[in-house]
């Protein structure tokens, strides 16, 4: 599975990405994370707001930081 968060590297980011990292620990999942910083890039998803989180290539959310249970949540109805 590949991870993204998508944004400029802002706080959100960083807990996106910290709470993205716990669902896929607590799930024991295999995951690969990549940041994308780039703003055309990130436009290229269709995000307007970030921070955004993409698994394998779809978007998934973006916005707002969710709990870690709700990324969990997300991550399972991906992996079923």
């Amino acid at each position: 599975m590949i991870i993204k968060i998508l944004g400029s590297g802002c706080t959100n980011c960083v807990n996106l990405e910290r709470v993205t990292r716990q669902a896929v620990a607590d799930l024991g999942i295999d995951a690969q994370f990549e940041k994308v910083t780039d703003y055309p890039a990130i436009i290229g998803y269709g995000v307007m707001s970030t921070p955004g989180l993409v698994v394998d290539e779809k978007v998934v959310l973006s916005g707002r930081v969710p709990t870690a249970a709700k990324v969990r949540e997300l991550l399972e109805s991906l992996t079923s």
